[in-house]
C-alpha cells in the first residue's frame, strides 16, 4: 500500500510538472495526453497498468491547473521607436505591470507581439491602425491627428501655460472622466482610453542665436502642425515636420530651427545640426494616449481589463518619473556635446505671446465644424490649470 501511495504521489507530481510545461491550448493538451497514455509513457518512462490508473487519478488534479490559464495574444504598437520615452515605458513599464497583475491568479497570460518604430503603425497612422484592428492596442499620438482628435489637442491651442507634464497629464486624465466628449472622441474611433502622456516644456533647437522676439523674423522653423500657431505672427515661417525628420531637414537647410522639447531633442542628437537649445517656455503638452481597440477590449476577461487599468497607471507614473529626470539630464547632454542652453527672457516671451494670433480661435472653429464642443473643453481645461495656481501668458479662453 505504501508503495502504491508513493507511486501515485510521484505520478501526480510528474503529470503536474509535465502538463504545466505543455501549451495551454486544450486541444493540444488532450492530444498530447492521449498519445502519451496510449504509449504507456510519462517523461520517457514506461507505465504499467497500475500506473496508468494512478495517472488518470493524478491527472484529474493536474489538468485543471493547466487548463485554468488562458493565453491571450495581443499586438501592441507605436509609430516612434523605443528610444523615445513614451514607447520605452510601454515596453518597460506597461507590459511588465500587466504581466505582474495577471500572475497573481495565473488564470490568464498575455502573449505580446510588440511592433514599434513604424514596423506596423507609421507615425501619424497609429489612430487608424488601432481603429481598424491591425494593431490591438498602442500609443496614439493625438498631436498628429488635429482634424480627427481636436479636443485632445487643447493644450497645443493654449501655449505658455504649465511647464510640468505631470500636471498636464493629470488634468487631461481627470477631464476624460468629467467631460464625456473626450472619451467619446476615442469611442468614435473604436478605442478605449487607458491613460495619457505629456511632453516636457517645449522650447526650440536652432542653428542661429535666438535671444529676443525680433530674432524670429524671416526664419523658417519646423514643427508638428498643432504647434505652428505658436509662431504665427512672429515673423517666422512654419514648416510642417516632426522630431524624426528634424535632423536631416535642419542639416539640409529646409529650416534653421524647430519647436521641440529637451527629452525629445536628445535622442535625435539634434545638437549636431542645431547646437542651440532655447528655453522659450511654450509649456508642457498633452501628446496622446495609450488605447486599445474597443472590440478587442470587450472580448477581454474582466481580470485582464482590470490589470490593464492598473498597468496604465504604472506606465504614466514611470514615464513621468523618468521624463522629469531626462528633461534635466537632456540639457546637460546638450552642453556635454558642445551645444548650449539659451534662456529666452520672460519679457521676450510676453512679446511673443502677445504678438501671435490666439490659437484657440481656429482650433475651436475647426472642432465645432465637426460637432466637437471645443469651447466647453477649453474652459474646463483652463479652469483646471488655474485651480492649480498656474497662470497663462494670455487668458486664451476669455478673448
Amino acid at each position: 500500500m505504501a508503495l502504491i501511495i508513493w507511486q501515485a504521489h510521484w505520478t501526480r507530481l510528474s503529470w503536474i510538472s509535465y502538463i504545466k510545461g505543455m501549451p495551454c491550448s486544450s486541444r493540444q493538451l488532450v492530444v498530447e495526453f492521449a498519445r502519451k497514455l496510449n504509449n504507456g509513457l510519462i517523461g520517457g518512462k514506461p507505465l504499467n497498468a497500475l500506473s496508468r490508473i494512478l495517472t488518470l487519478t493524478a491527472l484529474s488534479a493536474a489538468v485543471p491547473l493547466a487548463l485554468a490559464q488562458q493565453e491571450i495574444k495581443l499586438t501592441i504598437s507605436a509609430g516612434h521607436a523605443p528610444v523615445f520615452l513614451w514607447v520605452k515605458h510601454v515596453r518597460e513599464s506597461f507590459i511588465p505591470a500587466v504581466n505582474k497583475e495577471l500572475s497573481k491568479t495565473g488564470k490568464h497570460k498575455i502573449v505580446w507581439t510588440e511592433a514599434y518604430g513604424g514596423t506596423l503603425a507609421k507615425i501619424g497612422s497609429e489612430l487608424e491602425t488601432i481603429e481598424q484592428g491591425i494593431s490591438d492596442m498602442g500609443i496614439v499620438a493625438t498631436v498628429f491627428h488635429p482634424a480627427k482628435m481636436p479636443l485632445q489637442n487643447v493644450t497645443y491651442a493654449t501655449p505658455f501655460g504649465p511647464t510640468d507634464p505631470r500636471v498636464i497629464t493629470r488634468i487631461m486624465n481627470d477631464l476624460h472622466q468629467k467631460v464625456p466628449a473626450l472619451t467619446k472622441a476615442w469611442a468614435d474611433h473604436k478605442q478605449v482610453y487607458l491613460t495619457g502622456f505629456g511632453t516636457d516644456d517645449y522650447g526650440m533647437v536652432t542653428n542661429f542665436p535666438l535671444a529676443k522676439f525680433e530674432d524670429f523674423n524671416g526664419r523658417k522653423l519646423g514643427s508638428v502642425p498643432v504647434a505652428l500657431p505658436w509662431i504665427k505672427g512672429s515673423g517666422a515661417v512654419g514648416v510642417v515636420s516632426n522630431i524624426p525628420a528634424y535632423y536631416n531637414d535642419i542639416k539640409s537647410g529646409v529650416y534653421s530651427g524647430a519647436l521641440t522639447f529637451a527629452s525629445g531633442a536628445v535622442p535625435a542628437k539634434l545638437w549636431e545640426v542645431a547646437p542651440n537649445y532655447v528655453q522659450v517656455g511654450f509649456g508642457a503638452m498633452y501628446a496622446g494616449g495609450l488605447t486599445i481597440n474597443k472590440a478587442r477590449w470587450d472580448k477581454l476577461p474582466k481580470e485582464v481589463q482590470s490589470a490593464m487599468r492598473v498597468a496604465a497607471e504604472e506606465f504614466s507614473s514611470a514615464y513621468h518619473r523618468e521624463q522629469f529626470v531626462q528633461s534635466v539630464r537632456s540639457l546637460d547632454t546638450y552642453r556635454e556635446n558642445r551645444g548650449q542652453i539659451l534662456q529666452f527672457a520672460p519679457a521676450e516671451k510676453v512679446k511673443l505671446a502677445k504678438a501671435i494670433e490666439n490659437p484657440t480661435k481656429a482650433w475651436a472653429a475647426n472642432a465645432e465644424k465637426i460637432g466637437q464642443p471645443a469651447r466647453e473643453v477649453l474652459r474646463a481645461y483652463m479652469d483646471a490649470v488655474r485651480a492649480e495656481g498656474i497662470k497663462f501668458a494670455r487668458d486664451w479662453d476669455k478673448e
